[in-house]
């Protein structure tokens, strides 16, 4: 008899065999670029979000919450710099 309760799952043989991650795990064929009207679509989507980002960053400043106001300026320029990968780099 064994220890194991009768109810216990047994494990399967193959599982216990580490998985070793291949050499080169690259793409094996290059991206297509997006089309030129839907990048222009996603950096509007950007710029607008953006300008929000901003006037949450100015209404915290003028309101005395310097924490809020540069996590808003963060949150401006990260949305404004990946509007433009998007747009240029598509």
């Amino acid at each position: 008899m064994t220890d194991r309760p009768p109810d216990a799952i047994e494990p399967a043989d193959d599982a216990a065999a580490p998985v070793e991650p291949s050499a080169d795990p690259g793409p094996s064929e290059p991206r297509e670029r997006r089309p030129l009207l839907e990048r222009i679509g996603l950096a509007g989507i950007a710029a607008v979000l953006a300008i929000l980002f901003g006037g949450v960053a100015a209404a915290s400043w003028v309101g005395g919450e310097p924490f809020l106001a540069v996590m808003g300026a963060i949150g401006c320029i990260m949305t404004a710099w990946v509007g433009g990968l998007t747009l240029f780099r598509g």
